[in-house]
């Protein structure tokens, strides 16, 4: 039975954006039980920009999805901004990710045949934003990502660079309070993905909370906080990497 539904957009009086608390995640594959991530515990405050480290299996993924709703944990709760959405059904989260979180994949995910400010102007559009509220919104976000010279260029005539710029205009297109980055660099050179590092420094600096789950070691310089992961548990603190922005 699911949950009575709860408005994704219901204001909490916590500090906290996301509280994750004793998640694991288990999967079983040919009568082999896979312990993906084993009980972990993490807050989040408004505002933050998290890394969350480690090798490539190493759990941070099926982590950062189940934080996105997009997974459920075997054991454990999730909370966004005050409200568990581990008993949410499936309207209610797809209510969350439509209003509440956005979200940067590593391959970029635009639309080929659109150009960079049709592909932001479409989740406007989904949204049911109108025209003119769209068009002012497109153009904003085009100019934060510094691309508006190039708004009318479609993904093949774009960067790689460019294009996850485009992809995280996308992201903040219904001003979510989090934004969700999977291996946002993975397909990037190390210059490139220190400038999309220091684009989404500038978006939590703006007050949304970003949580990134890489492997990439120059996002260190940029983020409030890391944890790593390791074997689908959080390394101890004491043996984790402290960012250097700041220092």
């Amino acid at each position: 039975m699911e949950a009575p539904m709860t408005n994704p957009s219901t204001n909490s009086t916590s500090d906290l954006m996301v509280e994750v608390r004793g998640v694991s995640r288990e999967f079983r594959t040919a009568g082999v039980v896979v312990h993906a991530v084993q009980d972990v515990t993490i807050e989040v405050s408004h505002g933050e920009f998290l890394a969350i480290i480690g090798r490539s299996g190493s759990g941070k993924t099926t982590l950062l999805n189940i934080i996105a709703g997009l997974d459920k944990p075997t054991d454990g709760t999730v909370s966004i901004d005050g409200n568990d959405i581990t008993r949410y059904g499936d309207a209610e989260m797809t209510e969350l990710r439509r209003h509440k979180i956005g979200f940067v994949f590593q391959s970029f995910g635009l639309l080929p045949l659109l150009s960079a400010a049709e592909n932001i102007e479409l989740a406007l559009r989904i949204a049911g934003v109108g025209l003119r509220e769209r068009n002012r919104r497109t153009n904003e976000l085009l100019d934060l990502v510094g691309l508006g010279p190039r708004s009318g260029h479609r993904p093949y005539e774009l960067s790689g660079g460019e294009q996850q710029r485009v992809a995280v205009a996308r992201a903040l297109a219904n001003e979510p309070p989090l934004l969700i980055a999977d291996e946002p660099t993975g397909e990037l050179d190390s210059t490139t993905g220190a400038q999309i590092f220091q684009l989404l420094r500038d978006v939590a600096a703006s007050g949304v909370t970003v949580i990134t789950a890489t492997h990439d070691p120059f996002v260190i310089e940029h983020v409030d906080r890391v944890v790593e992961m390791s074997d689908g548990a959080l390394v101890p603190r004491d043996e984790q990497l402290a960012p250097t922005r700041g220092r």
